[in-house]
Parts: C-alpha cells; structure tokens; sequence
C-alpha cells in the first residue's frame, strides 16, 4: 500500500484545513486508517482513526474540532481541522493498516505516508 499526503499548509491561529491521503496499490487489504502528527522536538501521537466500518476515534486534544472520515470508493482519507492552534504545528501522517489472510496464516501490517507539513502562526 501507498500513502500519499497532501493539503499541509500556512494557516492562522483558528483558521481550518483539510488534509488529504490518497491510498493506491493493495487497498483492498486496508483495514484501519489514521492520521498521526509530530511536533518539532516531539514525540509522534495519534490525532483520530477511523474503521473501515466508519467508527471513528480521537485524541482528547482535537475532540470536536478535528474530523476524520473516509472515502472508501476512491480510496482518499480526509482530515478536516478547524479552530487550529499553533502547538498543533507538526508534521501530519497517514497510516493504513492491513490484514491478509494468506494460505500460511494471517499477515498484518502497518504502512505510513510521507507527511503533509501543517504550521499554525499566531
């Protein structure tokens, strides 16, 4: 699977933005999506996942301002981000997870994109 990131951007303090994540290759195998982010100087953390039955989930930090969904047809995750802060400057990564069930057994894995760089000013 690849991932590919895009919509990363300049914004002000509360201003919103829309990231973006085409998938191509096996996406049939993907099961969950996400999206991660890192800080400068930072460890990375999950900001929301979503199933590939639609349940989404979402850091306490970003409930009720950030919204992830999916495009299943065409393959693209989205993350809506509104009311943007400029401690939420980071790098921002999508992540597919996939499971196989192969003649030898079950095969999960984990793939990520590159990162869509976001940059909050205040």
């Amino acid at each position: 699977v690849q991932l590919q990131a895009s919509g990363g951007g300049l914004v002000q303090v509360g201003e919103s933005l829309r990231l973006s994540c085409g998938a191509s290759g096996s996406t049939l195998s993907i099961t969950a999506m996400a999206w991660h982010r890192q800080a400068p100087g930072k460890q990375r953390e999950l900001v929301a996942t979503i199933s590939s039955g639609g349940k989404s989930s979402y850091a306490d930090s970003v409930k009720g301002r950030f919204t992830i969904s999916r495009d299943i047809a065409n393959n693209i995750l989205y993350l809506q981000m509104s009311s943007l802060k400029p401690e939420e400057t980071a790098v921002y990564y999508c992540v597919a997870d996939t499971f196989d069930d192969l003649p030898d057994g079950p095969v999960v894995a984990r793939y990520w994109g590159q990162g869509t760089l976001v940059t909050v000013s205040s």
